[in-house]
């Protein structure tokens, strides 16, 4: 039997990222069958809009055989335990008044089955603690810029759940060295050219510096550009701008005025008047930008809006436009793309990596070593279409709870911008919490506890009153809402800084 060619066209953290993990799922190193080549151009950048990851990342890295100590090193990463979500409900009142909410990582707590959730929700909403308070221990934690662990505690591991902060180029840098420690080879040249054969498929590519190169599957990593699945087969690109209006970001990088500034244990995603401004604390700078909706905000009013928050304009911004969306079709013939080629989401829940993460998860699951390249290409984009449309309807779910009144927020709010399928769920669930029959796993990015932070972050009304007779342990419940307060404020004396953590990692 021949061999399985895979060509890899575009580095990276899509590109890199699908090297290094098909390399070591398929044993490349040692394998005669299977060979893996990744054609890079010289002369294209990196992107690196999303420097935020879910923790999915961690078993990546670990499966891949990068050691915590060296990623951390190398990509000037710090710990991200949630997002904080600030003005999001309302606009800053006249008063000074402000709301913000976290979306911690770590699951609301629970004992033998007994769930805290409606517990919570059959409190006095007045007085009640917010949720993510109520049922972690996390919260308290993060918002004190405590670290998920302590020094010494165990690669990829810790009391609390964690994903990072990093600098996306370097990211690619330590990915690429591992793919090739695993049998990858790296080539360096231009793509100008992609040839099909008689039946639609690609025949092979052509480069400027190394001529032809053909594979038996092309992999599609050439970001927004989809050099092969957009412009050379031609897949359709489905829009999600019905549902989810930003389409451009400013983005600039921002030094701390002391190196030993404290450093967030989450990513802020702070609400403007047309969209919202990320802050990222990585380890020697943080990385700020305005994500907005053209149709509601101009470049120069997104600009002023991320001068007021840095404070000051000594920086360089560039704008990065993007369209919400996805192709239907990601495996069309031998080629399937992966990363920015595929689709691209806003950067507000870290989708970008974990779309990754899964789509080379599945590519190395269902590679064909024999037989017809293309069998897996109808199950791989069922799979990947109806993740993208639930990933979709989980960010449109940040949007269209708040009760902000620019046009922006009321166009978010309107049931036409949103999906039947999510205002299904949001009618069950004014009489019930989100729970895990509403999804099914192996199609979603985020648990049903992940909705419920957005959702009672955001203070919707699950109305239980009726049925509060068929929750009768209140007294138990209490208790333990009790000791996971005890716990939070003992975790808090108990972790350190998240600054002291990074810098005695960083430590040689």
């Amino acid at each position: 039997m021949g061999k399985r060619r895979i060509l890899i066209v575009g580095g990276g953290t899509a590109g890199w990222l699908t090297a290094a993990y098909l390399a070591r799922f398929l044993d490349v190193a040692d394998s005669a069958r299977i060979e893996i080549t990744l054609l890079e151009s010289p002369e294209l950048g990196i992107i690196g809009v999303g420097e935020g990851t879910f923790p999915t990342i961690r078993s990546t890295l670990k499966f891949l055989g990068i050691d915590e100590t060296q990623f951390i090193r190398a990509t000037s990463a710090t710990f991200k335990q949630g997002i904080r979500f600030n003005d999001w409900l309302h606009a800053p009142l006249p008063d000074g008044t402000r709301h913000h909410y976290l979306h911690p990582f770590e699951a609301p707590f629970y004992t033998e089955g007994t769930s805290l959730v409606p517990y919570w929700l059959l409190q006095d909403a007045e007085t009640r603690p917010p949720f993510a308070e109520a049922v972690t221990i996390q919260n308290r934690v993060a918002e004190s810029r405590r670290a998920p662990k302590k020094r010494g505690e165990g690669e990829f591991s810790g009391p609390l759940n964690y994903a990072y902060h990093f600098d996306a180029a370097r990211l690619a840098k330590i990915l690429q060295e591992r793919a090739v420690e695993l049998g990858v080879r790296h080539v360096s040249g231009l793509l100008t050219g992609v040839e099909l054969d008689a039946e639609g498929a690609i025949a092979r590519v052509q480069t400027r510096e190394l001529g032809a190169l053909e594979a038996d599957l092309y992999i599609d990593c050439s970001g927004f550009r989809a050099e092969l699945i957009g412009k050379a087969l031609g897949a359709e690109f489905k829009s999600a701008r019905q549902v989810l209006f930003t389409d451009r970001a400013i983005a600039c990088k921002i030094p701390y005025a002391d190196p030993d500034a404290p450093i967030e244990s989450f990513t802020i995603a702070a609400a403007h008047a047309a969209g919202w401004t990320w802050d990222i604390g990585l380890e020697g700078a943080r990385g700020i930008g305005t994500v907005y909706s053209s149709t509601h905000m101009s470049d120069d009013e997104a600009a002023q809006v991320l001068r007021d928050y840095v404070g000051h304009d000594d920086y360089k911004a560039r704008i990065i436009p993007f369209e919400p969306g996805y192709r239907e079709a990601q495996w069309v013939k031998n080629c399937v793309a992966v990363g920015l080629s595929g689709g691209f989401l806003e950067p507000l829940e870290s989708t970008g990596v974990v779309l990754i993460e899964a789509a080379v998860g599945m590519i190395a699951e269902l590679f064909p070593h024999n037989g017809p390249i293309d069998a897996p290409a109808r199950r791989f984009n069922e799979l990947i279409v109806a993740r993208y449309e639930r990933i979709i309807n989980f960010l449109k779910l940040h949007y269209c709870l708040s009760r902000r009144d620019e046009p922006f927020w009321r166009d978010n709010a309107d049931p036409a911008s949103i999906p039947e399928a999510l205002q299904e769920l949001l009618r069950q669930w004014r009489h019930r919490p989100p729970g895990r029959f509403d999804f099914l796993l192996d199609l979603e990015s985020f648990a049903f506890f992940n909705y419920q932070y957005i959702l009672y972050g955001m203070d919707y009304r699950t109305d239980l009153s009726d049925g509060r007779g068929d929750f009768p342990n209140v007294a138990a419940a209490e208790k333990l809402f009790a000791r996971i307060r005890t716990f939070s404020e003992r975790a808090t004396e108990d972790l350190p800084t998240h600054r002291a953590l990074i810098d005695a990692i960083n430590a040689k």
